[in-house]
């Protein structure tokens, strides 16, 4: 049973939501007097109309920016150093992330360096940044990682190979313009994908052994939010209003894991992704099944408080296990994310090296039930072909 009446702190940025709501962003360069702003953001968002008026925007508070966009899907450590180099360079004083969680979780690498020594590798755990970054501005463009109002930050150590988790109280914004209008340019497979990532916060985060009476109701409305409205939000006829709840799911989600923390779907996930260059949220949707399947005798109770927000039906105590497990499955192929990834020349050598790195991963403590690298190795079995 977890325990929602210790001591728990909870922590989030300033939050405006709605339509529109990126067009303030000149008024957060002028509160917090910006003369030179750093713009993070990746070439895709670049393209788009709607990251454009943001810029006119900028422009009509300041008359100099510089933009980043050397970030990949997955944010590597060398481009957190080539973007602060960048920042220092330019004289920045505010860091703006546009887009995913990649720019987001780059803009955080940077904003991090910009006022602490060393590398950004010597900060992956909890707690470990002293210094608080310069002003940070985040308009995300998924409902999806919530890095917008989180205090993760997800870098890829591109010696190891593998995702490093970085969690801080410093590394919250502070201020997230959440605005479903960009929602409306992203590819049904990225919505799906997002939207599965979200989902898995979600549910982590209530199972979670340091959740509270706060992160339990934001983890359940984001859960609830997701089972009603996905599949929507990847058919051709979505609407602003379908994105605008996606975008409130990825939030609560956000404010759920982001004091709650995570689980063993994020360790196995941030190996896999990084060791094998596989997106993110595509990771968590194959790795769910099988992990709550584990976790499932840990915390019954909360596993059936979850099923009864995706599953209308009366069940029986003995049918929630199976129930949620083959809805989240159907749930993943209905959205066509694949439930595994050929991998050519799988070994034992592999398995065993994607197991040692989410053993060591800080989202692991989490998990309401232990799991040895044994039983990792044996998830990754199933879903590696």
């Amino acid at each position: 049973m977890i325990a929602t009446t210790e001591l728990r702190k909870f922590v989030i940025p300033e939050i405006i939501t709605g339509i529109d709501a990126r067009f303030l962003i000149d008024r957060y360069l002028s509160f917090f007097e910006s003369v030179h702003p750093f713009i993070v953001t990746d070439e895709g968002v670049k393209k788009q109309a709607w990251f454009t008026e943001i810029i006119e925007k900028i422009q009509s508070e300041v008359s100099q920016f510089t933009i980043f966009s050397e970030v990949s899907e997955n944010p590597k450590d060398t481009e957190v150093h080539k973007g602060l180099a960048l920042y220092i360079n330019n004289n920045c004083d505010v860091i703006v992330a546009i887009g995913g969680g990649s720019p987001m979780d780059c803009a955080k690498g940077i904003a991090i360096m910009a006022t602490n020594p060393g590398n950004i590798l010597d900060y992956e755990g909890v707690d470990l940044v002293k210094n608080p970054g310069p002003p940070l501005c985040c308009i995300p463009s998924t409902a999806g990682t919530s890095a917008d109002v989180s205090q993760f930050a997800i870098i890829n150590d591109t010696t190891r190979k593998v995702k490093i988790a970085i969690i801080s109280k410093k590394l919250i914004p502070d201020i997230a313009l959440i605005d479903p209008v960009p929602l409306l340019t992203m590819d049904p497979n990225l919505t799906a994908c997002t939207g599965m990532d979200a989902l898995t916060h979600a549910i982590e985060a209530y199972v979670s052994n340091a959740s509270s009476a706060i992160t339990d109701t934001h983890a359940l409305e984001a859960i609830r939010l997701i089972a009603i409205t996905i599949e929507k939000a990847i058919s051709n006829e979505r609407n602003i209003e379908d994105m605008h709840a996606m975008m409130m799911a990825s939030t609560h989600a956000g404010l759920a894991f982001s004091n709650a923390s995570l689980g063993a779907v994020h360790a196995l996930a941030h190996s896999l992704g990084g060791l094998l260059g596989l997106p993110h949220g595509e990771c968590n949707s194959i790795l769910l099944e099988h992990v709550i399947d584990y976790n499932y005798d840990a915390s019954p109770e909360r596993f059936r408080k979850i099923a009864e927000q995706m599953i209308k039906e009366k069940l029986e105590d003995s049918e929630v296990k199976d129930a949620l497990i083959k809805k989240i499955r159907s749930l993943r192929e209905g959205l066509g994310i694949p439930g595994e990834k050929a991998i050519q020349a799988k070994s034992d050598a592999l398995l065993t090296k994607l197991a040692e790195n989410a053993f060591e991963d800080p989202c692991l403590v989490t998990n309401p039930k232990a799991m040895e690298i044994k039983t990792m190795k044996e998830i990754y079995e199933k879903v590696l072909e």
